[in-house]
């Protein structure tokens, strides 16, 4: 392994980086999924609905304000200003939560395009090198030549073997991202036609 990386010339230092810094990011969002999803309470959700379908909104928001689960803690921030701006303040509770699960994506999104073009740089700054042999004493060896193209493309190959082991979690934590929205915007929009309904007609 370390002789491939050799090989592959100095531009693998900076795809080794990128293979790095993938590595902590999907190590921290893997934490951070195990985490949200341990702190999930859906029966605490549809409790904080039954409290404001029979009136005990106040009761309500302090269920949802003291809560691990982020429907419900974003519930109660909208609850907080209901009599002001609901949908403003159901937004921006969303929104927070929202940030916490969208960390990290624009890192691996810029990695996936980054390496594959870093291992690109390589190989073409190898096979520069090594078609410079041509006019050298290196003419009546062949090998050297055919090979010092073969070690260019191990810059490739690392480049686009970084992109692919990135592209799996970001995939995943972005279909985790739209759950998450999904599941708040079910939640408002449940809440708001509760709240519409205690309102005197």
């Amino acid at each position: 392994m370390i002789e491939w990386f050799i090989k592959g010339g100095p531009i693998m230092w900076p795809i080794l980086l990128t293979s790095l810094i993938t590595v902590a990011v999907v190590l921290e969002r893997a934490f951070f999924t195990w985490q949200a999803r341990r702190r999930r309470d859906p029966g605490l959700v549809q409790q904080l609905f039954a409290d404001v379908e029979h009136g005990r909104v106040a009761e309500a928001q302090a269920r949802g304000a003291s809560s691990s689960d982020f429907i419900a803690r974003t519930l109660a921030r909208a609850l907080a200003e209901r009599d002001s701006s609901y949908t403003n303040a159901l937004l921006a509770a969303s929104s927070e939560e929202l940030r916490h699960y969208s960390r990290g994506l624009s890192i691996l999104d810029t990695v996936i395009t980054l390496a594959p073009l870093l291992g690109l740089l390589g190989t073409v700054v190898g096979m520069i090198h090594s078609f410079g042999l041509l006019g050298a004493d290196e003419l009546g060896a062949p090998t050297a030549i055919t090979g010092g193209i073969a070690e260019a493309l191990i810059a490739t190959a690392s480049g686009l073997a970084v992109a692919i082991t990135a592209l799996i979690p970001f995939n995943y934590l972005n279909s985790r991202l739209e759950e998450a929205r999904h599941e708040l915007e079910q939640a408002g929009n449940r809440l708001e036609l509760l709240l519409l309904k205690q309102q005197p007609r």
